[in-house]
């Protein structure tokens, strides 16, 4: 049975350090740890029960109590579209909460079905928009469904200690984030991971560019419509290729793509078909300018490598930090992949490791104490207003503010001959700088690449038909030999460059049709010899980011291109903590296909994209300009 924990008696684990009375402390010195599914089963009861809302509606909840009456324990809650499996009161789950961590030490677990998924009662939206101002019981958003359920469970729940916290991984972080809004009373800590900030720049859409291969496998898998309450997962459309190059290819436009391989099937696929444009749709399911009137402990979650989800991370910080002036807002970043912090050892991604098992030592050392501290009271310390993981450096660090304040302003310069200037915001050369430009007679001023929908260029050498994690780590020398990318780098770097903080790429390009994508790429590249790494020349992608060019001014109203006149591109790629070691170099690529993670512009200004037609495809000469007259940056701060 669990018993009451002590403060301060420490054992070592797979972990790292953890309270010694966590470890089932019924198994005798040297015995193996029961497994946490039999710790489960022996140690927790189920209860199911289905919590009426405000408007009548009732959701399906599974609540998991701690069999021991010793002492009162916190409530943590999970809300999720993805089932609360396994269903009936007398079926046990293998897993609850965050981490094992939460099951030894004993909480109340709850697990709840949103409104209109698997058992629960009412009509599911898609994130769903939230109603800042609200006229009766009959206007509900997922702020009211969190409160209705947090109001219940505290009056009818036995054994709690009046302290609710919530937690949950990209849509659930969602619902993490909905719920903490105008909080209730006992809602002490909430943990929003990946969440989803703005769905116009998060998934599948990152900057009016469409994550064609994502929104494919995603909107299939969990977005067919449901009949009715129900234990099962909807069937996904059969895929007849794992090739999603050729596969989408081959189908030839986005309209093709729904009535080969979707059937039509999922609603939300023809809504995001009908709102190409951040109309009022996608401003309503924006929750960042409501994440007001928090819980009073925010800690939100993400990975470096978090290819679906990054954007809302770092902006649901920035939103909480902004609008709620005396929460305790933190930020956590590590090595990972989407979710990765809560599944996997974090040692490696792809071909890049990164010197330890960064996932326990978060699971063990930060997200546990953090939930301990806020919800039971115990002495753990409260984490730092940011901790990060400095990739290329392979180390954790602390900073009192993100992005950190001793940071001092630089930049990348794009130069002739695919030469990289790096150089402080006051325009002096600092390590690995090639000389500085002077432009002569023969130079251009431009560097221009022949971009055909016909032969897009690849966003992996996988071969998928989905959108891989390992891609925002991968080679891209691949890329990089193709003449539809443009390749710009530094001399051999002298001493280490760390970047810290958010990325900002300033340029002005032109195309000879009226539309064009823009990808640009902040790239690690490794040094050759018998002394160098096990990865000679190795290219690991940083940082990347799309922009759909017709987006350039306005997100709510595209413009065409004049063709072959420069036009101001500005391109935010979300941030970094990398060191670019000693002897390594710096590189940017920048190119206008990336097939499929992104669908295929048609370089012709069409009203809708999505149904633009196979004669509307066409080749096109894209320019990028990096003259004095139009130069060409990407701006980020420096720490030691």
């Amino acid at each position: 049975m669990l018993r009451l924990r002590c403060i301060g008696c420490f054992l070592v684990t797979f972990s790292g350090l953890l309270p010694a009375c966590m470890a089932a402390p019924q198994t005798p010195a040297g015995a193996p740890v029961v497994p946490v599914d039999q710790y489960i089963r022996e140690n927790y009861v189920k209860q199911e029960h289905m919590i009426p809302m405000r408007d009548g509606v009732r959701l399906y909840t599974a609540v998991y109590l701690p069999k021991a009456t010793d002492q009162k324990w916190p409530i943590l809650i999970k809300r999720t579209p993805y089932s609360c499996a396994p269903y009936g009161a007398d079926r046990m789950p293998g897993a609850l909460g965050p981490s094992e961590h939460f099951v030894r030490a004993g909480y109340i677990f709850v697990n709840q079905d949103v409104r209109g998924r698997f058992l629960s009662e009412g009509q599911f939206e898609q994130v769903r928009p939230h109603l800042p101002e609200k006229r009766g019981v009959q206007e509900i958003d997922e702020s009211t469904d969190a409160w209705d359920t947090i109001e219940w469970l505290t009056k009818n729940i036995p054994g709690h200690n009046g302290k609710v916290g919530m937690a949950g991984i990209s849509y659930p972080g969602f619902y993490a984030s909905a719920g903490m809004i105008d909080a209730h009373p006992a809602l002490a800590a909430v943990s929003p991971q990946a969440p989803v900030g703005d769905w116009y720049f998060d998934d599948f859409l990152h900057h009016g560019a469409f994550f064609l291969a994502h929104a494919f496998r995603w909107l299939n898998s969990n977005a067919q419509e449901r009949r009715g309450p129900t234990t099962e997962r909807t069937v996904a459309n059969s895929v007849p290729s794992l090739d999603g190059y050729q596969m989408f290819l081959d189908a030839g436009t986005i309209s093709e793509i729904n009535r080969r391989f979707l059937k039509d099937s999922v609603p939300f696929w023809n809504d995001m078909m009908a709102h190409p444009n951040r109309d009022e749709f996608w401003q309503r399911r924006a929750i960042l300018p409501h994440l007001k009137n928090t819980a009073p402990a925010v800690m939100v979650v993400t990975g470096w490598f978090d290819a679906e989800d990054l954007y809302g991370s770092f902006k649901t910080y920035q939103s909480v930090e902004r609008l709620n002036p005396t929460v305790n807002n933190v930020l956590v970043v590590g090595p990972w992949v989407h979710g990765g912090w809560a599944s996997t050892e974090g040692d490696r991604l792809g071909a890049v490791t990164f010197g330890s098992k960064t996932g326990p030592h978060y699971r063990a050392e930060i997200e546990f104490p953090f939930f301990e501290k806020y919800l039971r009271g115990t002495a753990a310390a409260a984490p730092a207003e940011a901790t990060v993981f400095e990739t290329g450096g392979n180390q954790w660090r602390t900073f009192s503010h993100w992005p950190p304040a001793e940071s001092k302003a630089a930049r990348l310069r794009l130069q002739a001959g695919g030469r990289l200037l790096l150089e402080s915001a006051d325009g002096q050369p600092l390590s690995g700088s090639a000389v500085k430009d002077v432009q002569g007679a023969a130079d251009s001023g431009f560097d221009q690449y022949v971009s055909d929908p016909a032969k897009p260029v690849p966003y992996s050498e996988a071969i998928t038909n989905r959108m891989t994690n390992e891609y925002m780590t991968d080679d891209q020398r691949f890329a990089g030999r193709r003449p539809d990318v443009l390749v710009y780098q530094t001399d051999v770097l002298t001493e280490d460059v760390v970047m810290a903080g958010p990325l900002l790429a300033q340029f002005s390009a032109s195309t000879s049709g009226s539309d064009a994508d823009f990808v640009v790429k902040l790239i690690d590249v490794f040094p050759d010899g018998a002394d160098a790494a096990k990865l000679p020349n190795y290219q690991m992608m940083v940082r990347s980011e799309v922009l759909r060019g017709r987006f350039r001014n306005s997100y709510e109203h595209p413009e065409a291109f004049v063709p072959d006149q420069p036009a101001a591109i500005s391109l935010e790629l979300l941030d970094v903590l990398h060191r670019f070691q000693k002897g390594h170099r710096i590189m940017i690529q920048i190119q206008s296909t990336w097939f499929p993670l992104v669908d295929r512009n048609p370089q012709k200004f069409v009203p809708n994209i999505y149904f633009a037609k196979p004669e509307d495809f066409q080749a096109a000469v894209h320019r990028v300009y990096r003259s004095e007259q139009h130069p060409a940056t990407i701006s980020f701060g420096l720490v030691p």
